[in-house]
Formats: structure tokens, C-alpha cells, sequence
């Protein structure tokens, strides 16, 4: 077996995003401020956003729903940068020693396609990917089968012949992982950067 591409998740593996950033300056009280992430800006809600919903549209059904916290619901998309903590070093070395080893690279991320654009524009190292399918602009998502075959799609645009078993994917969440080795990928479970490099090297790959 060959692995003839890389596909990175970014969330996680290359980002620290994590919405506790922006809402620890918000609600002091850990347990107030959790409940609130569980239950009103829950993950699943900003799913909607990463499978394509706008964010204004988001915005406005969620303080419908809970119009006394509208501030701070408003503050998700509004603040939505200081989420973003930064890269995560070790994630990105991997990625920046495959680009150096002239792996061809790619990306599959759950991201809205309106705060995308602040990534591209403030992290240099998303210039190391050949291609990246975003959540948002396709309105598709993983864990469905369809965001995969889009991204098989894109990499064979670069790589005519390549078969799926010659692309491993990348990804802190499990089940992200096993709906790529359902259709015939590799998959590495990211759990920590050592893990992630020591399991690349057991599929063949030098860097």
C-alpha cells in the first residue's frame, strides 16, 4: 500500500477553536457558562452554520428561541475570531514536514464559508494544501458520505489516478474517521501529534 495524499480535518488537529474562548470573557461562572454552550450555542447549532445556513439566519432563530440571552447569541458570530485561539504547533509541524517530503496535501473541514475567509487570511500555512473543501461552501458535512466523495473528487482533479485506499484522513473526531474507512480510506484518529506522525510513518509515509 501507498499513501499518495494527506487530507487534514483543521479543527482540532491544526486549530484551537473552542467557542470557551470568547465566552470565559463572558460568563465568569464555569458552570453557567457551560450550561449555556450545552444548551442555547450548542455545537450542534453551529453545525447548521458549517453545513451552509447563514449565520444571520442562525442568529436570528436562536434568539427566537431564547430572546432573554441575546446578547450573548449575538456575540458568537460577532466575536466569533476570538474563538480561534491560534494553530496548534505540533499539528502543524506534521503538516509542514509532508509539505517539505512533497506530499501532496489537502483539506476537509466543517467550517461556515463566511468565517473561512479570516482563516485563509491570517494563517499562512493553509497555502501548503493543493485544495480544501469547506463545509459551508458546499453545503454538505461530515460525517455524510457526499462531503467525501467531493473531496476523493478533488484530489483526483490533482491526481487522476489516485484510488481512495491512497489517501488517509486526518480528524480529532472518531466518527469523522470511520465514515472515511466506510469508503475505502485510510484514517488516523487524531489524538495527539505523536500518535498522528507514528501512525503515518506504520502507512509508509516519510517525513
Amino acid at each position: 500500500m501507498t499513501i499518495r495524499a494527506v487530507v487534514f480535518d483543521f479543527g482540532g488537529v491544526l486549530f484551537d477553536w473552542n467557542p470557551h474562548h470568547l465566552y470565559r470573557k463572558l460568563i465568569a461562572d464555569d458552570r453557567e457558562r457551560q450550561h449555556f454552550l450545552d444548551t442555547i450555542c450548542t455545537q450542534a447549532w453551529n453545525t447548521e452554520q458549517d453545513a451552509g445556513r447563514s449565520l444571520a439566519e442562525g442568529t436570528r432563530h436562536l434568539i427566537e428561541q431564547y430572546p432573554q440571552h441575546e446578547p450573548l447569541i449575538q456575540a458568537y458570530y460577532e466575536r466569533w475570531h476570538e474563538m480561534l485561539r491560534g494553530s496548534l504547533p505540533e499539528g502543524v509541524a506534521i503538516l509542514e514536514g509532508l509539505h517539505q517530503a512533497n506530499m501532496p496535501l489537502f483539506g476537509l473541514t466543517n467550517w461556515s464559508a463566511e468565517t473561512f475567509p479570516y482563516a485563509r487570511a491570517h494563517y499562512p500555512f493553509l497555502q501548503r494544501f493543493r485544495d480544501i473543501v469547506v463545509s459551508g461552501e458546499l453545503k454538505l458535512i461530515k460525517p455524510d458520505a457526499a462531503i467525501y466523495h467531493a473531496s476523493l473528487s478533488q484530489v483526483r482533479a490533482h491526481l487522476p489516478a489516485i484510488q481512495a485506499s491512497e489517501v488517509v484522513f486526518i480528524d480529532d473526531v472518531a466518527g469523522n474517521i470511520e465514515a472515511a474507512i466506510a469508503l475505502g480510506w485510510q484514517g488516523i484518529h487524531h489524538v495527539s501529534a505523536e500518535r498522528t506522525a507514528a501512525r503515518l510513518r506504520e502507512l509508509g509515509v516519510r517525513f
